[in-house]
């Protein structure tokens, strides 16, 4: 719900309460307030239900794998991840295997976004930090998650990270603006 709407809804009710309050005292005058008491009733439920929809949406932080997280008119999901031991000429150090996450990035905003894999993403395995793998990359056919964006256009693309053998959870971190704080936080949990 807009502010300004909110604003004009809590005006209406004062307005009508402040009506009903001086209403008088006949059959018909008493008809009235009672309807007014019941749009009061309904309008002060419409904006509640509203609120907690909008709560929720704005409380989620964390996704997973095909959720659709958006900020800023910029949508990114996760799409898939795969694990791979490298091939003849790139392989993980021992204990190690190479985890590739795929997203795909949409600009819905009115100006260009670039996308980094080295800059827009930041990942953890179970609560270490990770640097993004040259060498996965390598291993790996698809296209590497970076460029730039024009307003309406998509990118798709895998980032790709070297990580223990036993890893549990992996966290990655997205934002669109290396200066900003906002992030957007894609938690992948081994099958």
């Amino acid at each position: 719900m807009k502010k300004g709407k909110g604003k004009w809804i809590v005006i209406a009710i004062v307005v009508i309460v402040i009506i009903a309050g001086f209403a008088g005292g006949s059959p018909e005058e008493k008809k009235e307030d009672n309807t007014v008491a019941q749009t009061e009733n309904l309008i002060q439920d419409v904006p509640v239900i509203e609120q907690k929809e909008e709560e929720t949406a704005e409380e989620k932080n964390q996704f997973g794998i095909g959720e659709e997280a958006e900020y800023k008119d910029v949508k990114i999901t996760l799409m898939s991840y795969e694990e791979s031991q490298g091939d003849q000429y790139f392989k993980p150090s021992e204990g190690n295997i190479f985890v590739m996450a795929e997203f795909e990035v949409e600009n819905n905003s009115d100006s260009e976004i670039v996308v980094s894999s080295a800059l827009s993403f930041d990942a953890y395995a179970d609560g270490y930090s990770l640097s993004y793998s040259v060498n996965a990359l390598m291993t790996n056919k698809k296209t590497q998650l970076d460029g730039t964006v024009a307003p309406g256009k998509k990118i798709k693309g895998v980032i790709g990270y070297e990580v223990p053998v036993e890893w549990k959870e992996i966290e990655i971190h997205f934002t669109e603006n290396v200066w900003s704080s906002n992030k957007m936080e894609f938690v992948i949990r081994k099958e």
